[in-house]
């Protein structure tokens, strides 16, 4: 068993930055991949970017060069840098761990890009 949780989230101005983390607790060595997604109000969850335990990134076409994913192993921790963040950046953003058996889910985090 695996356990996320997702902390950073806020409320930011159009161009501003957060950064968003996601700690992992458990069985974290059978962790091979680690993403977030986002869900804004009447609309489905969205995938965001990932990394993989090689380190290996991949992102939403519309965040990239906006957003970079990374990893800290020794605090078994991801985090989602956001820049230049939109009013369409608003959403609750989720954390999801995946191991060859199981894919674990945060609680989510809210982010709100308003002036």
């Amino acid at each position: 068993q695996v356990h996320v949780v997702e902390s950073g989230g806020g409320l930011v101005q159009p161009g501003g930055s957060l950064r968003l983390s996601c700690a992992a607790s458990g069985s974290v060595s059978d962790i091979y991949s680690t993403a977030w997604y986002r869900q804004a109000p009447g609309k489905e969850r969205e995938f965001v970017a990932a990394i993989t335990s090689g380190s290996v990134t991949n992102y939403l076409d519309s965040v990239k060069g906006r957003f970079t994913i990374s990893r800290d192993n020794a605090k078994n921790t991801v985090y989602l840098q956001m820049n230049s963040l939109k009013p369409e950046d608003t959403a609750v953003y989720y954390c999801n761990a995946r191991t060859t058996l199981m894919a674990f889910w945060g609680q989510g985090t809210q982010v709100t890009v308003s002036s």
